[in-house]
């Protein structure tokens, strides 16, 4: 073999195998299935006895979510109120107007927007403003003592009935 053919055939090679590690990674990311973790579901945020009856409390939680291939943990909050030792509710943080962030004024016992001056009562109904919806809520479980949420579920406009 001469000289010039060797340094070809070693560059060829080079060239192989350097398209196969950068090629064989590719390869598996792109077609291996999806993780299997599911995103979502219920997940643990507070323990019930930590909760004052008929007293909203703001509550933080990790959640899951999915974005393509890339499962990512992100922080989430929830209204929680007690209404009975076997009623738990709890509410998206975000008014139902525009989605600013409200909060909980305890003289008044109402949930409070102040971007656009919307009352809300401690049940998620709207007491005057323009939101044009109840407070959405989470859906609850409970398991012991443990209170589960799971993903939002858009509050109906009033006047309107469940499941139309």
């Amino acid at each position: 073999m001469v000289r010039r053919g060797f340094f070809a055939r070693a560059t060829e090679i080079l060239g192989a195998v350097i398209a196969g590690g950068l090629g064989v990674p590719a390869l598996v990311y792109l077609l291996r299935p999806a993780r299997t973790v599911a995103p979502g579901g219920y997940v643990d945020a507070v323990d019930l006895n930590q909760l004052k009856m008929r007293a909203p409390e703001e509550v933080s939680f990790q959640r899951i979510r999915k974005d393509g291939w890339k499962l990512i943990t992100e922080k989430a909050t929830a209204w929680v109120v007690k209404l009975s030792e076997n009623e738990v509710v709890a509410y998206s943080p975000m008014c139902t107007h525009l989605g600013c962030a409200y909060h909980f004024e305890a003289a008044k016992n109402e949930f409070i927007c102040p971007c656009h001056t919307t009352n809300f009562a401690i049940d998620g109904r709207v007491l005057n403003g323009p939101a044009p919806r109840p407070l959405d809520r989470y859906p609850v479980k409970v398991q012991g003592t443990r209170l589960l949420i799971g993903t939002i579920e858009p509050a109906k406009p009033a006047g309107e009935k469940k499941g139309a």
